[in-house]
Protein backbone atom coordinates (compact mmCIF):
# COMPACT_ATOMS: atom_id res chain seq x y z
CA UNK A 1 0.00 0.00 0.00
CA UNK A 2 1.12 3.46 -0.90
CA UNK A 3 0.04 6.35 1.59
CA UNK A 4 -0.15 10.05 0.98
CA UNK A 5 -0.39 13.33 3.13
CA UNK A 6 -4.12 13.78 4.12
CA UNK A 7 -3.83 17.51 2.19
CA UNK A 8 -1.69 19.72 3.52
CA UNK A 9 -1.37 17.81 6.62
CA UNK A 10 1.51 15.72 8.32
CA UNK A 11 -1.00 13.01 8.67
CA UNK A 12 -0.26 10.26 6.37
CA UNK A 13 -3.15 8.17 4.54
CA UNK A 14 -3.34 4.98 2.51
CA UNK A 15 -3.94 5.71 -1.15
CA UNK A 16 -7.50 3.99 -0.42
CA UNK A 17 -10.40 4.50 1.43
CA UNK A 18 -12.56 1.88 3.42
CA UNK A 19 -16.49 3.67 2.80
CA UNK A 20 -18.37 2.01 5.22
CA UNK A 21 -21.55 3.02 4.33
CA UNK A 22 -21.84 -0.90 3.19
CA UNK A 23 -21.95 -1.34 7.00
CA UNK A 24 -25.13 -1.11 8.90
CA UNK A 25 -27.74 -2.54 10.40
CA UNK A 26 -30.09 -3.51 7.09
CA UNK A 27 -33.75 -2.08 8.27
CA UNK A 28 -32.37 0.88 10.23
CA UNK A 29 -31.97 3.93 7.90
CA UNK A 30 -32.25 3.91 4.00
CA UNK A 31 -29.81 1.47 2.90
CA UNK A 32 -31.24 -2.29 2.56
CA UNK A 33 -28.40 -3.71 0.97
CA UNK A 34 -25.53 -2.93 4.00
CA UNK A 35 -23.86 -6.04 5.74
CA UNK A 36 -24.84 -6.54 8.93
CA UNK A 37 -22.04 -6.63 11.55
CA UNK A 38 -21.00 -10.54 11.80
CA UNK A 39 -20.90 -9.61 7.47
CA UNK A 40 -18.96 -6.75 8.12
CA UNK A 41 -16.35 -7.72 10.23
CA UNK A 42 -14.03 -9.33 7.38
CA UNK A 43 -13.68 -6.69 5.34
CA UNK A 44 -12.26 -4.61 8.03
CA UNK A 45 -9.71 -7.55 8.53
CA UNK A 46 -8.89 -7.20 5.00
CA UNK A 47 -8.97 -4.02 4.56
CA UNK A 48 -6.14 -3.48 7.42
CA UNK A 49 -4.12 -6.60 6.67
CA UNK A 50 -3.67 -4.81 2.72
CA UNK A 51 -2.33 -1.34 5.14
CA UNK A 52 -5.42 0.68 4.47
CA UNK A 53 -5.56 2.95 7.51
CA UNK A 54 -8.46 5.37 6.37
CA UNK A 55 -11.91 4.77 7.07
CA UNK A 56 -14.61 6.94 6.36
CA UNK A 57 -18.60 6.59 7.58
CA UNK A 58 -21.34 9.47 8.59
CA UNK A 59 -23.44 9.06 11.47
CA UNK A 60 -26.68 9.16 9.09
CA UNK A 61 -25.29 5.58 7.63
CA UNK A 62 -27.83 2.84 8.55
CA UNK A 63 -29.09 5.35 11.38
CA UNK A 64 -25.97 5.33 13.54
CA UNK A 65 -24.92 1.79 12.98
CA UNK A 66 -22.40 2.15 10.68
CA UNK A 67 -20.33 4.14 13.06
CA UNK A 68 -21.40 1.74 15.60
CA UNK A 69 -19.99 -1.30 13.91
CA UNK A 70 -16.93 0.77 12.15
CA UNK A 71 -16.40 1.66 15.70
CA UNK A 72 -16.40 -2.05 17.08
CA UNK A 73 -14.14 -3.28 14.67
CA UNK A 74 -11.68 -0.83 14.49
CA UNK A 75 -10.79 -0.86 18.41
CA UNK A 76 -10.81 -4.82 18.46
CA UNK A 77 -8.39 -4.99 15.36
CA UNK A 78 -6.44 -2.09 14.86
CA UNK A 79 -3.93 0.64 16.69
CA UNK A 80 -6.28 3.73 17.40
CA UNK A 81 -2.90 5.77 16.51
CA UNK A 82 -2.18 4.25 13.45
CA UNK A 83 -5.76 4.68 11.67
CA UNK A 84 -7.84 7.53 10.45
CA UNK A 85 -11.44 7.39 11.15
CA UNK A 86 -13.42 10.24 9.44
CA UNK A 87 -17.16 10.80 9.70
CA UNK A 88 -19.73 13.35 8.79
CA UNK A 89 -22.29 15.91 10.13
CA UNK A 90 -25.43 17.21 8.97
CA UNK A 91 -28.02 14.78 7.54
CA UNK A 92 -31.08 14.66 9.87
CA UNK A 93 -30.86 12.27 12.79
CA UNK A 94 -34.07 12.39 13.87
CA UNK A 95 -37.77 14.00 13.47
CA UNK A 96 -38.13 17.38 14.98
CA UNK A 97 -36.43 20.50 15.17
CA UNK A 98 -32.93 20.63 15.13
CA UNK A 99 -32.51 17.39 14.44
CA UNK A 100 -29.86 17.92 12.14
CA UNK A 101 -28.17 20.55 9.72
CA UNK A 102 -25.21 22.52 10.89
CA UNK A 103 -25.92 25.12 13.63
CA UNK A 104 -23.61 25.28 16.84
CA UNK A 105 -26.33 23.17 18.47
CA UNK A 106 -26.48 19.99 15.60
CA UNK A 107 -22.77 20.12 15.99
CA UNK A 108 -21.92 20.04 19.47
CA UNK A 109 -24.52 17.05 19.70
CA UNK A 110 -23.90 15.52 16.54
CA UNK A 111 -19.66 14.70 17.58
CA UNK A 112 -20.79 13.50 21.25
CA UNK A 113 -23.41 11.51 19.31
CA UNK A 114 -20.50 10.15 16.71
CA UNK A 115 -17.86 9.94 19.59
CA UNK A 116 -20.39 7.85 21.78
CA UNK A 117 -21.33 5.55 18.74
CA UNK A 118 -17.60 4.76 17.47
CA UNK A 119 -16.46 4.24 20.89
CA UNK A 120 -13.86 6.70 20.54
CA UNK A 121 -12.62 9.38 22.41
CA UNK A 122 -12.03 11.74 19.02
CA UNK A 123 -12.52 11.69 15.34
CA UNK A 124 -9.71 12.56 12.85
CA UNK A 125 -11.30 14.00 10.15
CA UNK A 126 -14.62 15.48 10.50
CA UNK A 127 -16.79 16.33 7.73
CA UNK A 128 -20.17 18.34 6.75
CA UNK A 129 -21.65 16.21 5.17
CA UNK A 130 -23.57 18.82 2.51
CA UNK A 131 -23.73 22.37 3.04
CA UNK A 132 -26.62 24.06 5.50
CA UNK A 133 -28.89 27.05 3.27
CA UNK A 134 -30.20 27.34 6.64
CA UNK A 135 -27.25 27.96 8.95
CA UNK A 136 -25.21 31.06 8.34
CA UNK A 137 -21.87 29.66 7.48
CA UNK A 138 -20.41 31.45 9.79
CA UNK A 139 -21.66 29.67 12.60
CA UNK A 140 -20.60 26.29 11.17
CA UNK A 141 -16.89 27.30 10.72
CA UNK A 142 -16.51 28.57 14.42
CA UNK A 143 -18.46 25.98 15.85
CA UNK A 144 -16.40 23.20 13.83
CA UNK A 145 -12.72 25.41 15.30
CA UNK A 146 -14.34 24.87 18.42
CA UNK A 147 -14.98 21.37 18.49
CA UNK A 148 -11.45 20.74 17.44
CA UNK A 149 -10.10 22.97 20.22
CA UNK A 150 -11.92 20.66 22.43
CA UNK A 151 -9.73 17.96 21.28
CA UNK A 152 -13.01 15.74 19.90
CA UNK A 153 -11.78 16.17 16.30
CA UNK A 154 -7.82 16.32 14.83
CA UNK A 155 -8.59 18.01 11.22
CA UNK A 156 -11.93 19.09 9.37
CA UNK A 157 -13.23 18.67 6.02
CA UNK A 158 -15.94 19.13 3.86
CA UNK A 159 -18.28 17.42 0.76
CA UNK A 160 -20.23 17.78 -2.34
CA UNK A 161 -21.01 21.79 -2.58
CA UNK A 162 -20.72 24.42 -5.55
CA UNK A 163 -16.83 25.64 -5.36
CA UNK A 164 -17.75 29.27 -4.81
CA UNK A 165 -19.23 28.12 -1.56
CA UNK A 166 -15.96 26.03 -0.42
CA UNK A 167 -13.87 29.25 -1.46
CA UNK A 168 -15.90 31.53 0.58
CA UNK A 169 -15.76 29.17 3.72
CA UNK A 170 -12.22 28.85 3.11
CA UNK A 171 -11.75 32.50 3.10
CA UNK A 172 -13.61 33.03 6.19
CA UNK A 173 -12.16 30.64 8.08
CA UNK A 174 -8.16 32.22 7.31
CA UNK A 175 -9.49 36.21 8.48
CA UNK A 176 -11.29 34.54 11.23
CA UNK A 177 -8.46 32.26 11.82
CA UNK A 178 -10.70 29.55 12.02
CA UNK A 179 -9.26 25.92 11.83
CA UNK A 180 -9.39 24.92 8.09
CA UNK A 181 -10.64 22.47 5.99
CA UNK A 182 -8.41 20.27 4.77
CA UNK A 183 -10.44 17.47 2.17
CA UNK A 184 -13.42 17.73 0.15
CA UNK A 185 -15.10 14.54 -0.34
CA UNK A 186 -16.95 15.13 -3.63
CA UNK A 187 -18.71 12.92 -6.65
CA UNK A 188 -15.93 12.14 -8.81
CA UNK A 189 -15.66 9.07 -11.40
CA UNK A 190 -15.49 8.23 -14.90
CA UNK A 191 -19.40 9.04 -15.85
CA UNK A 192 -19.20 12.74 -13.44
CA UNK A 193 -16.59 14.74 -14.00
CA UNK A 194 -18.01 18.21 -13.39
CA UNK A 195 -15.67 18.55 -10.60
CA UNK A 196 -12.56 19.43 -12.67
CA UNK A 197 -14.35 22.71 -14.01
CA UNK A 198 -13.84 24.37 -10.81
CA UNK A 199 -13.57 22.29 -7.25
CA UNK A 200 -10.57 20.01 -8.29
CA UNK A 201 -8.38 23.43 -9.64
CA UNK A 202 -9.38 25.01 -6.31
CA UNK A 203 -8.70 22.22 -3.92
CA UNK A 204 -5.59 22.31 -5.72
CA UNK A 205 -4.74 25.72 -5.48
CA UNK A 206 -5.31 25.95 -1.93
CA UNK A 207 -3.68 22.47 -1.02
CA UNK A 208 -6.90 20.63 -0.33
CA UNK A 209 -6.95 17.01 -0.82
CA UNK A 210 -10.04 15.29 -2.46
CA UNK A 211 -11.16 12.05 -1.73
CA UNK A 212 -13.77 11.27 -3.99
CA UNK A 213 -16.94 9.16 -3.04
CA UNK A 214 -18.40 6.97 -5.47
CA UNK A 215 -15.27 6.36 -7.81
CA UNK A 216 -16.30 3.66 -9.69
CA UNK A 217 -20.07 5.19 -9.85
CA UNK A 218 -21.84 3.08 -7.66
CA UNK A 219 -20.67 -0.02 -9.37
CA UNK A 220 -21.58 0.97 -12.87
CA UNK A 221 -17.96 1.05 -14.02
CA UNK A 222 -16.75 -2.58 -13.04
CA UNK A 223 -19.71 -4.62 -14.93
CA UNK A 224 -22.07 -4.57 -18.11
CA UNK A 225 -24.12 -1.28 -18.74
CA UNK A 226 -27.40 -3.55 -18.59
CA UNK A 227 -26.26 -5.60 -15.39
CA UNK A 228 -27.85 -4.83 -12.22
CA UNK A 229 -27.60 -5.45 -8.44
CA UNK A 230 -29.17 -5.09 -5.82
CA UNK A 231 -28.03 -2.36 -4.66
CA UNK A 232 -28.54 -0.54 -8.07
CA UNK A 233 -32.41 -1.51 -7.70
CA UNK A 234 -32.80 0.43 -4.50
CA UNK A 235 -30.64 2.68 -4.27
CA UNK A 236 -32.61 5.66 -5.28
CA UNK A 237 -29.99 8.62 -5.00
CA UNK A 238 -27.86 6.54 -7.77
CA UNK A 239 -30.54 6.40 -10.11
CA UNK A 240 -30.42 10.16 -10.35
CA UNK A 241 -26.51 10.56 -11.22
CA UNK A 242 -25.65 8.77 -14.06
CA UNK A 243 -27.43 8.63 -17.91
CA UNK A 244 -27.75 5.87 -20.72
CA UNK A 245 -25.16 7.19 -22.70
CA UNK A 246 -22.31 6.63 -20.08
CA UNK A 247 -22.32 3.32 -21.48
CA UNK A 248 -20.12 3.99 -24.35
CA UNK A 249 -17.65 5.12 -21.43
CA UNK A 250 -18.13 2.08 -19.43
CA UNK A 251 -17.46 -0.22 -22.69
CA UNK A 252 -13.97 1.84 -23.34
CA UNK A 253 -13.16 0.66 -19.63
CA UNK A 254 -14.32 -3.09 -20.24
CA UNK A 255 -11.66 -2.97 -23.71
CA UNK A 256 -8.52 -1.68 -21.45
CA UNK A 257 -9.23 -3.72 -18.83
CA UNK A 258 -9.45 -7.09 -21.41
CA UNK A 259 -6.09 -5.66 -23.24
CA UNK A 260 -4.53 -5.29 -19.54
CA UNK A 261 -5.84 -8.47 -17.98
CA UNK A 262 -7.32 -6.30 -15.09
CA UNK A 263 -10.57 -6.07 -13.98
CA UNK A 264 -12.55 -2.84 -15.09
CA UNK A 265 -12.63 -1.72 -10.84
CA UNK A 266 -8.91 -1.23 -11.35
CA UNK A 267 -8.65 0.57 -14.49
CA UNK A 268 -11.65 2.84 -13.25
CA UNK A 269 -10.15 3.48 -9.84
CA UNK A 270 -6.49 4.10 -12.02
CA UNK A 271 -8.27 6.50 -13.51
CA UNK A 272 -9.15 8.53 -10.72
CA UNK A 273 -6.04 7.77 -9.06
CA UNK A 274 -3.97 9.59 -11.77
CA UNK A 275 -5.74 12.92 -10.89
CA UNK A 276 -2.69 14.52 -8.76
CA UNK A 277 -5.46 16.26 -6.43
CA UNK A 278 -7.18 13.08 -5.22
CA UNK A 279 -5.27 11.56 -2.07
CA UNK A 280 -7.45 8.85 -1.64
CA UNK A 281 -10.70 7.53 -3.12
CA UNK A 282 -13.30 6.14 -1.08
CA UNK A 283 -14.35 2.55 -1.90
CA UNK A 284 -17.42 0.34 -0.88
CA UNK A 285 -16.77 -2.96 -0.69
CA UNK A 286 -19.24 -6.21 0.43
CA UNK A 287 -17.29 -8.75 -1.95
CA UNK A 288 -13.53 -9.92 -1.27
CA UNK A 289 -12.61 -8.87 -4.82
CA UNK A 290 -13.73 -5.22 -4.22
CA UNK A 291 -10.72 -4.44 -1.67
CA UNK A 292 -8.33 -6.83 -3.69
CA UNK A 293 -9.23 -4.82 -6.85
CA UNK A 294 -9.11 -1.31 -4.95
CA UNK A 295 -5.38 -2.27 -3.52
CA UNK A 296 -3.94 -3.22 -7.10
CA UNK A 297 -5.44 -0.16 -8.72
CA UNK A 298 -2.45 1.82 -6.60
CA UNK A 299 -0.14 0.60 -8.95
CA UNK A 300 -1.92 0.18 -12.00
CA UNK A 301 0.07 3.07 -14.46
CA UNK A 302 -2.49 4.04 -17.70
CA UNK A 303 -0.61 5.12 -20.78
CA UNK A 304 -1.88 8.29 -22.24
CA UNK A 305 -3.77 6.73 -24.88
CA UNK A 306 -5.76 4.86 -22.68
CA UNK A 307 -6.26 7.75 -20.36
CA UNK A 308 -7.41 9.43 -24.05
CA UNK A 309 -10.22 6.58 -24.68
CA UNK A 310 -11.28 6.80 -21.41
CA UNK A 311 -12.03 10.33 -21.34
CA UNK A 312 -13.05 10.81 -25.16
CA UNK A 313 -16.56 9.83 -24.69
CA UNK A 314 -17.70 11.93 -21.99
CA UNK A 315 -20.32 14.08 -21.73
CA UNK A 316 -20.82 17.90 -19.87
CA UNK A 317 -24.19 17.51 -17.78
CA UNK A 318 -25.43 19.25 -14.94
CA UNK A 319 -24.36 19.34 -11.51
CA UNK A 320 -25.21 15.94 -9.59
CA UNK A 321 -24.67 14.98 -5.53
CA UNK A 322 -24.83 18.11 -3.64
CA UNK A 323 -28.00 17.25 -2.02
Amino acid sequence: MEFTKLGMTGVDVSRVCLGCMSYGVPDRGTHPWSLDEEASKPFFRQALDAGINFFDTADAYSDGTSEEITGRALREMADRDEIVVATKVFMPMRQGPNGGGLSRKAIMTGIDASLRRLGMDYVDLYQIHRWDHGTPIEETLEALHDVVKAGKVRYIGASSMWAWQFAKALHLQDVNGWTRFVTMQDHYNLLYREEEREMLPLCGDEGVGAIPWSPLARGRLTRDWDDSTSRQETDEVGKSLYRDTDRHIVEAVAEIAEKRGVSRAQVALAWVLNNPVVDAPIIGATKEHHLADAVAAVDLRLEDDEVRALEERYEPRGVAGHR
